[in-house]
């Protein structure tokens, strides 16, 4: 048994297809590319939860007026 249902034969199946898509060159490249990519995304959601959690507990934010709400998810869609 492999990890989640994919045994040895199927991972090394797509490891072989994904190498001769996009090369023996490219792939430490791919993968450099979306580590960065997780880690800014890991590192946005920690702000903003902190973030988040230093508003709601100073001013109460679950209480704050409708524009200031309204700016917030304004600041979410432009991280996202």
């Amino acid at each position: 048994m492999g990890f989640g249902g994919f045994g040895i034969e199927k991972l090394l199946l797509i490891f072989v297809i994904i190498l001769l898509i996009f090369g023996a060159k490219r792939i430490p490249e791919i993968a450099g590319s979306m580590g960065k990519g997780i880690r800014e995304f890991k590192k946005s959601i920690n702000e903003l939860q902190s973030g988040h959690a230093d508003d709601s507990v100073q001013s109460g934010s679950e209480s704050a007026p409708p524009a200031e709400r309204s700016a917030e998810r304004r600041e979410v869609k432009r991280l996202m």
